[in-house]
């Protein structure tokens, strides 16, 4: 498959996944993504246009009779779409960094070769965008982090970290909005809650909002 250009795949009957061509994940390619779920979302045969990393998903009511047809105007829209910048909310979230909430900061560190003081600030310096939801009910996947504290996600993942963990996993940092297992590195925790279905609008963050760590606390 050639790289450099969109790829289109069944998901069962009733939807189908875009991905954007290239592996970078950056801000650029991902308004293209929320610009082309906004022009899908109109198209008449689709029931839900949801953007995900590098990656737009359509469920369909019932399969779609021209997969050809709609192949190519998903094609034609990516070409034309200009993409969109959405203006959303700043969220600050106090993360308490290491101690029992932050049990694989030494796995950083012992990756990285930097100090738990060198990594708490290069983890809450930049200023996060909110590319995409998924995962998990008010997950977010984020832009932005420092390459200098990328580190592998976990051979075996854990089992369950709580809601709040704050993690990185290779290139990404993220924050769990409900408890479960992980494969990521999990560095501090926040008390934010990011996921309540009693609220008109269940997840606190949407695509467009950006997110600040603010050091509440290191623990070493």
């Amino acid at each position: 498959m050639n790289s450099d250009l969109p790829a289109i795949s069944l998901l069962g009957t009733t939807a189908l996944l875009f991905e954007a061509p290239g592996a970078s994940m950056t801000l650029a390619t991902q308004q293209r993504i929320w610009a082309l779920a906004r022009a899908a979302q109109e198209w008449p045969e689709v029931l839900e246009a949801v953007p995900g990393m590098n990656n737009l998903m359509l469920a369909f009511a019932r399969p779609p009779r021209d997969l050809d047809a709609l192949g190519k105007r998903l094609l034609d829209a990516w070409a034309s779409t200009p993409p969109v910048s959405l203006q959303g909310r700043l969220v600050e979230l106090p993360v308490v960094y290491g101690g029992e909430g932050g049990p694989h900061m030494d796995d950083v560190v012992a990756h990285t070769g930097l100090s738990v003081d060198d990594i708490v600030e290069l983890h809450s310096t930049p200023v996060y965008p909110v590319y995409a939801l998924g995962s998990h009910p008010g997950y977010c996947y984020l832009g932005g982090m420092d390459p200098r504290i990328a580190t592998p996600r976990r051979k075996v993942p854990v089992l369950k970290i709580p809601g709040g963990a704050v993690s990185i996993g290779g290139f990404q940092t993220g924050v769990s909005a409900s408890p479960g297992p992980s494969g990521w590195n999990t560095i501090g925790t926040t008390r934010m809650s990011f996921f309540d279905p009693a609220r008109d609008e269940p997840a606190l963050l949407q695509p467009g909002d950006s997110i600040r760590f603010r050091v509440e606390r290191v623990i070493r």
